[in-house]
């Protein structure tokens, strides 16, 4: 088979709008290396847009789920609950920062994770209006488009989006845009607009993911939690993209010295097998009524038994401070590109969270079309890269934790090659 062949088929078969960055289609995969049906090899800086932070097949994921698969694949735990639905709640309940009683539920993805939350916040505080932030993205659902904030490709032609849904700018310091920004709107918003009182949730990444790896600044945090303290509103952390030792903390939260309400988790807990939690204080999460939250695939049983592994993985093999290390050898190596690349506008973010922006030197516009340029030479010569931001001008780094040493110095060199590749056009 060719990749081209296959792209044939694809094109016929699958919905235009399901996007994709790449013709390669994958035969196989192990850590941080994937081949394509052509036999061809790359090295994997995408990881699944952040799932497999263990490692593409880690040995103790494959053994968990083959080990369950022998038990049993599917009961639906509404129906005939299991046991390490449960053990995995009370280490996420343990897990997730805050000191209060906390408890979890299962579901399926991050976008249906963000679903649930708000409905808990909801409920919990009688209200309705929930406020986000500019560049976030929170799913492809009608609520999880609506709080995202960036119109295309995931706003664009689907008409009008749900109701009582508030945005307002987020810091990004690289566009002037700053907290006290960030604060006056919001302020703006309550003064003019929005009633506090009726605001159920703020909800924010602590990085932006696909707005373009803008941390959130630790000043920010801090007055959200003070502002959802002052009007009784839940303050919900989506950590969907940020979970799992891939900020150089199990959550992203832990930077910031406050705690969220509720925390959407997805991607990096099932070491690429779906699953996805809300895990909240308990006196939120048992607002609901039996039976309004779940669904018939929430906490499937193979997924909890990855999740299980890639929990003990992180542990076991200090993927904390591996991400720490692995990140701080990243920025180096990127900040001596950007000694040679005035392209280079920005380099950012937590632990092996890392994002590099490139903007035109003449007039500091944002420079998508440079920004493609480099992802396509590095794929040319065997690194897979991903892009992301509101300008399409970021490169995002998001190779699994557990990549080689001799693998990534491998990627680093590509990547510089790239890079310079781009600046010849």
């Amino acid at each position: 088979m060719k990749n081209a062949d296959v792209a044939k088929r694809r094109d016929e078969a699958i919905s235009r709008g399901v996007g994709m960055q790449t013709q390669i289609y994958v035969a196989k995969a192990e850590n941080s290396e994937v081949w394509d049906i052509e036999g061809n090899r790359y090295i994997d800086f995408a990881a699944g847009i952040a799932v497999v932070n263990t490692g593409h097949r880690h040995p103790k994921v494959v053994e968990a789920v083959k080990a369950q698969l022998d038990s049993f694949t599917h009961t639906c735990h509404q129906v005939l609950p299991y046991e390490n639905y449960i053990a995995l709640a009370e280490r996420l309940n343990a897990a997730v920062p805050g000191d209060e009683p906390k408890k979890t539920i299962f579901v399926t993805t991050g976008a249906e994770a963000v679903e649930n939350a708000v409905k808990i916040a909801r409920i919990a505080t009688g209200r309705s209006a929930v406020v986000a932030f500019g560049g976030a993205f929170h799913g492809r659902t009608f609520m999880g488009m609506s709080l995202t904030g960036k119109v295309e490709p995931y706003k664009k032609g689907f008409g009008a989006m749900m109701p009582d849904v508030w945005h307002v700018p987020f810091p990004q310091d690289v566009h002037g845009v700053t907290t006290a920004d960030a604060l006056a709107g919001l302020n703006k918003l309550f003064k003019a607009d929005l009633d506090p009182a009726r605001v159920a949730a703020i909800i924010f990444e602590p990085v932006q993911g696909e707005g373009g790896f803008y941390p959130a600044p630790a000043d920010l945090v801090k007055a959200i939690r003070k502002i959802c303290d002052e009007n009784g509103i839940v303050m919900i952390a989506d950590e969907v993209q940020t979970g799992f030792a891939r900020t150089g903390k199990m959550f992203a939260m832990e930077h910031y010295g406050v705690s969220a309400d509720l925390t959407t988790m997805a991607k990096g807990l099932g070491g690429g097998f779906p699953i996805a939690a809300v895990t909240g204080k308990a006196s939120l999460m048992d607002a609901a009524n039996p039976g309004g939250l779940g669904g018939t695939y929430g906490g499937n049983p193979i997924g909890i038994a990855a999740a299980h592994a890639v929990l003990d993985v992180i542990e076991e093999e200090n993927l904390i401070a591996r991400a720490n290390e692995l990140g701080g050898r990243l920025k180096q190596r990127l900040e001596a590109i950007r000694s040679v690349t005035p392209e280079i506008s920005d380099i950012r973010g937590p632990g092996f969270m890392v994002a590099m922006e490139f903007a035109n030197p003449a007039n500091r516009e944002p420079d998508p079309g440079f920004t493609t340029r480099v992802r396509l030479e590095a794929q040319k010569r065997g690194l897979i890269l991903l892009t992301c931001g509101v300008y399409g001008n970021v490169i995002r780094f998001l190779a699994p934790i557990t990549i080689p040493d001799a693998i990534f110095a491998e990627a680093m060199n590509i990547l510089e090659e790239a890079v310079a590749a781009a600046r010849k056009g």
